[in-house]
This record gives structure tokens, sequence and C-alpha cells, in this order.
């Protein structure tokens, strides 16, 4: 499979590459390994030499700084975190079957992974630039060009300058203890823990301290959730609401969905993620699509930046039977019910109830 990924990866476009693992995959471990991690790029992997790549960082800085990878992993403390990274558009299929999204890959559950990084701290970097400390907005830009973008350009974003003095913002050349892999980012890509993937910008070169927030089309125009009546193809920069931070969202890993399955004890299986700074307090599953809830155990210490796995044991009756799960947060925030209720026309942010249909004979 292309890019050392696992074989039944389930692909969604091949140039540029998207692609998810199956559902169940990605119940195994708490950090997802290499091969199963989720890719989503918008242009082709671009082919970065990590001897000649370098960071320039400037806009309101006192010290504009250029930094060779050496330079940056030299001049810098290194910092571990484990993270989780969760796609925009995860769980599109799920808003696909209330209505048709054209032109938007079918995301299922798969859109979302954990993994170690290593790296920087963005606010030690910025720091070093002497950023202004009044300026509102950090900048990311890199060099893999983007046709969804007309004219083409290259891909960019930028989170508050609050959340980039936050110090689980990370430079990352690393994952999962291993070198970053080119089709992730290599040599250097952003880590923001808690905003959608997009803000994550990979093979980064250029970091922009300013006022205002990135008027890149991937920030500007893309990733904003429409209304539903209005036209994708007819959005202009600011029209809609900006994806920032991430919803509350959860779904079922095992058993997957259409499975057959005997009757009885089933053990379920899934992962939850509460976004921001929040964390998961609790998981609800239901075998009868929600007139009965049974907590779910949740694994590991809760943490700000991270998904936690869950699992419960439900008893199912013969016959057609609805799983279903909901996740609620450190605020008491629960998932809506309905994906009907959060359907736009280019399928973010899906975080309606999780649901499986199976079988038990």
């Amino acid at each position: 499979m292309a890019w050392g990924k696992r074989a039944d990866v389930i692909v969604h476009e091949r140039e540029p590459f998207n692609a998810e693992p199956p559902r169940a995959a990605l119940a195994a471990a708490h950090r997802t390994p290499l091969d199963t991690w989720y890719v989503r790029n918008h242009g082709p992997v671009p082919g970065i030499d990590p001897a000649g790549w370098r960071l320039r960082v400037g806009g309101r800085v006192a010290r504009p700084l250029e930094l060779s990878l050496a330079e940056l992993r030299g001049r810098f403390t290194a910092h571990e975190l484990v993270a989780t990274l969760q796609c925009a558009g995860n769980r599109r299929a799920g808003l696909a079957q209330v209505r048709d999204i054209p032109g938007e890959a079918p995301w299922g559950p798969g859109a979302t992974a954990t993994a170690s990084w290593t790296g920087v701290r963005l606010a030690d970097v910025l720091a070093a630039a002497g950023a202004d400390p009044d300026a509102g907005h950090v900048a990311f830009e890199a060099p893999d060009v983007s046709r969804i973008a007309s004219p083409p350009q290259r891909f960019g974003g930028s989170i508050p300058a609050a959340k980039a003095r936050g110090g689980e913002v990370l430079l990352a050349w690393a994952m999962n203890d291993e070198p970053l892999p080119a089709v992730h980012g290599a040599p250097v890509r952003a880590v923001v823990p808690g905003y959608i993937g997009a803000r994550s910008v990979k093979w980064l070169d250029r970091i922009t301290v300013q006022d205002h927030p990135s008027d890149n089309f991937f920030q500007a125009t893309s990733y904003r959730l429409l209304p539903p009546e209005a036209d994708p193809a007819a959005a202009g920069p600011g029209d809609g609401i900006s994806l920032g931070p991430l919803a509350l969202n959860s779904d079922i890993l095992l058993p997957d969905d259409g499975a057959r399955l005997r009757a009885g004890p089933a053990t379920v299986r899934g992962y939850a993620l509460a976004g921001d700074d929040r964390e998961v307090a609790r998981v609800d599953v239901s075998a009868d699509g929600g007139r009965t809830w049974t907590q779910a155990e949740l694994d590991g210490p809760p943490g700000p930046w991270t998904w936690r796995l869950w699992r419960t044991s439900l008893d199912l009756p013969p016959g057609p039977v609805t799983l279903t799960a909901r996740a609620w947060d450190s605020t008491a925030a629960a998932q809506p019910e309905h994906a009907a209720h959060l359907w736009n026309p280019k399928g973010y942010a899906n975080n309606a109830w999780a649901r499986i249909h199976v079988t038990s004979v």
C-alpha cells in the first residue's frame, strides 16, 4: 500500500493521497501505529530535502528567524506530548446519509488517531523571535500546493496567538518515537492539539505573527461551517463559521457496522475525544437505540489532548440491533442526538451520537 500504510486502508483519493483505516484497527492501542494513521492531503506530498529545509519566522516579531532543522533541534529544548488529531471531515459519511454532500470524501470514523509527538514548543520559538504580545494570530504556511484553491496556492492556516503560546503546541519532527514520515509532514509539522487537523500544518516552512487570521484559502474559505442553504461553490472568504477547536465526539470501533454476532453478551469498544482543553468524562452505550444506557469503562487517566478508548459489555437480543454511543465532557456537555440537525454542505463537524447496525443470531 502507498506511503507505508496497511493493506486494508480505505482510500478515498490517490492523488492527493487521502485514506483512513478500518474502524476496528483503531481499537488496538492508545497510540495509533504509523501504518494505521489516517492521511489527509490537499495536494501532492512535496519532496523536501531535510538538509535544505528552513523555517522562517516573521511578521510582528522583533527578531526574524531562519532556522535549519539542526538549529531548531539544537537551539530549543525538545518536548514529547501524546495528542490526538482529528480531521474536520471525520464521520462525514453519517451526514451524507442525511443528504448528499457532492465533491467531498465520505470519511468514516477513522479520520482520527493518536501519537506521541517530539519537537519544540511553538511558544519557545515565538519567544526567541520576540513575537509581539499584542498580535492576535499566528499563521502557518507549507509548500504543498493545492488545486482545490483557485488559483492554486500553498496550504496554510492560523491559530489564535493565545493558543500558539500554549505549551501544548509543538513543531514536531518525530512521531511515535520514529522520524516523522514524509506523508505526515517531514521534516517538521505543527501539532495543534484540540483543534481540527487542518491547523496542524504539515511540511511547515513559514510562521507569521500577525493581527488577523490567515487569509489562506484553507483558513478563510475552505474550513468553515456553512449554513445548510449555502452553495459551497459560491462561498467566499469569511462566510460561515471558522473551524478551530474540535467538538466533543465519539464512535464505535468494534463490532463493525453490519456485523453478524451471537445473541447474548457482546463487547463493544470505541473512542471518545473532547477537543480543545476539555476532557472526556463519560461514555454511555445503548443496545436499544437509546432507550436505556450502560456506562462504559474508560481507559487510562483523563487528559486534555488525547482520546479515551472505552469498552463495555451489552446483552444483545436476537435480531437486528442498533448500537448507540454518546460522550460527555468535563464541562457536562454531551453529543447531540441526530446528524440531521448538524448537516452542512461541506460535511464538517459531525459529532452526533454514534450508531451502527448489527444482527445477532
